[in-house]
């Protein structure tokens, strides 16, 4: 069970970006999240162990990706800039 402060909060992005800025902070995390999938499917399926989660969540990231590409896409052709904030929070879990 967690209580209050098993949580922790942390300022990953936060900040007004151009879109060649946000394509390259995006796009960089999607594909290392995408990568540490495939890897780990990788390793999975050498011991001969599940990779249905893996692939439901790259299929899911690629999925991601591409709606924030057309995003980026559409404000890139406005003239606009993209106001972004992601914060990680993390919990302790039992094990």
């Amino acid at each position: 069970m967690t209580d209050e402060s098993d949580q922790r909060s942390y300022r990953l992005i936060s900040g007004e970006f151009s879109t060649d800025e946000a394509r390259e902070v995006l796009m960089t995390l999607i594909e290392d999240k995408i990568g540490f999938h495939e890897r780990n499917n990788w390793s999975r399926r050498e011991h001969k162990l599940d990779t249905d989660d893996g692939e439901k969540r790259i299929a899911a990231l690629r999925q991601t990706k591409a709606d924030i590409t057309a995003l980026l896409e559409s404000a890139n052709e406005a003239g606009m800039k993209l106001s972004i904030n992601c914060n990680i929070e993390i919990s302790l879990e039992q094990a």
